[in-house]
C-alpha cells in the first residue's frame, strides 16, 4: 500500500450529511468517495467533469424576454392547446 497522509476539508455540513447518505447507498465511505474524485482528477488531468457556468447567448436571453412580455400582454392570442393553435394556423 502506498504511503496515505490525512488532510482536513472545511465544508457545509448538511452538504456533508447528504453525501454520506449517498455514497453510503454505494457501499462506500465519504474518504474513499473523495479519493476515487482525486484518482479521476489525475487520471483526465482536471476536474473529472465539466465546470462551467452555463449561460444563455445574448439571442436566447431575447428570446426568452419577448417570451414572457407575449406570455403576460393581453392583447396577444392565446390558445388553450395546441389543437386550438393549429386550427388557427390551417385558417
Amino acid at each position: 500500500m502506498a504511503d496515505s497522509t490525512n488532510f482536513s476539508v472545511r465544508m457545509d455540513s448538511d452538504i456533508k450529511k447528504r453525501c454520506e447518505a449517498l455514497y453510503g447507498e454505494l457501499g462506500i465511505n465519504l474518504t474513499t468517495a473523495i479519493n476515487v474524485f482525486l484518482r479521476q482528477s489525475l487520471r483526465v488531468g482536471g476536474f473529472p467533469f465539466d465546470v462551467r457556468i452555463d449561460r444563455p447567448n445574448k439571442e436566447t436571453v431575447a428570446a426568452m424576454l419577448e417570451a414572457e412580455r407575449i406570455a403576460h400582454d393581453p392583447s396577444v392570442k392565446h390558445y388553450s392547446d395546441v389543437e386550438e393553435a393549429l386550427q388557427e394556423l390551417k385558417r
